[in-house]
């Protein structure tokens, strides 16, 4: 059992990553490879993850060092997940890159203490022999996670709608609390089960907690093994529902809309940016564009600037017009 125990302060610095991490979806990844657990639920990518690794000519590498060095295990090296993965693969393969000789020779010390290890691993504490890691891991994310790159962001940003409403609409505790069935806010501590049977305990002691939902990761959160390293959990998102047929009001909305459009005005119901709408939808970034421009002309949405990106939510009469289930209940509540 692994608990996190909060203060206040860790409350308020609680945040939700917005994209995937690339180096932990290649470990989570590694493990699904690993295991027969949950991959019925990957089980399209396993398929394509196998042939792309024969056909890269990978099979040697990922058998040979990165199983190994990714085990599905009580333990991996924490400096395979750097932080600066945050800001794209290329910044978290530099980070490997860079790591003190030290701590890599401590990490494969304390990998070696739950499983074998070939001796040669040691050497990764060298800059050539790390230079030659981060070449293989970029192979490997191109060759097998590049492709899932759309899935696996839409899966987040799915699952940012969701903890942002909570978090709207109860705080950064209704948000821990949306973590279940994965996790259990019983409040200052959240509670999840660990890999091997674990118990440990975590203090964030006002450092606050980044939890980043993961496409591969599998029904049990991961955090690094080292207390003194920036707090983060990595957690597998609850599925999407699947998509619901449409009722007669939506049905008479596609035909005055437009398919298209009317996919869109429901996807921007809690917000969502041009990127988001193109992946739900499935039309490119500048057709999205196109379509909510129509929208906003049209007075349905609105949209608003924030740094690179634009948020576009629905106006009075487009939610009127999209009839929202709550509305309905409202409407509903106020006539009885």
């Amino acid at each position: 059992m692994l608990r996190i125990h909060f203060t206040t302060e860790d409350l308020a610095r609680t945040r939700l990553a917005a994209r995937p991490d690339p180096l932990w979806e290649i470990t989570a990844s590694l493990h699904r490879l690993q295991s027969r657990l949950g991959r019925w639920a990957h089980a399209g990518w396993y398929r394509d993850a196998r042939d792309a690794i024969a056909t890269q000519q990978l099979s040697t590498e990922v058998r040979k060092l990165l199983f190994p060095l990714f085990p599905r295990a009580n333990y991996f090296p924490d400096f395979l997940t750097p932080a600066e993965a945050s800001q794209g693969l290329a910044n978290g393969l530099d980070a490997i890159r860079r790591t003190p000789p030290a701590r890599v020779r401590h990490e494969i010390g304390l990998l070696a203490q739950v499983r074998n290890v070939p001796p040669d691993m040691y050497r990764l504490a060298e800059d050539d022999v790390r230079t030659e890691l981060v070449a293989v891991l970029r192979r490997y994310h191109n060759a097998v996670i590049a492709p899932y790159a759309d899935r696996m962001q839409a899966r987040v940003d799915a699952e940012c709608a969701r903890r942002g409403r909570d978090l709207l609409h109860g705080g950064a505790e209704a948000l821990l609390e949306g973590l279940k069935p994965a996790m259990r806010w019983k409040a200052p501590v959240l509670e999840a089960e660990y890999g091997g049977g674990l118990d440990r305990d975590l203090y964030l002691g006002g450092r606050g907690l980044l939890l980043i939902p993961s496409y591969f990761c599998w029904q049990k959160p991961v955090s690094f093994a080292d207390p003194d390293l920036p707090p983060v959990l990595l957690y597998p998102p609850e599925p999407s529902p699947p998509a619901p047929q449409l009722r007669p009001a939506e049905a008479s909305l596609s035909a005055l809309l437009g398919r298209t459009r009317a996919a869109i005005l429901r996807t921007v119901t809690y917000g969502a940016t041009n990127s988001e709408i193109a992946r739900a939808v499935s039309v490119s970034t500048a057709s999205a564009s196109h379509h909510t421009t129509v929208l906003r002309d049209s007075g349905l949405i609105t949209s608003h600037r924030h740094a690179n990106t634009v948020l576009h939510t629905l106006t009075p009469v487009g939610a009127a017009l999209l009839r929202l289930p709550d509305q309905d209940r409202l409407s509903t509540a106020r006539n009885s």
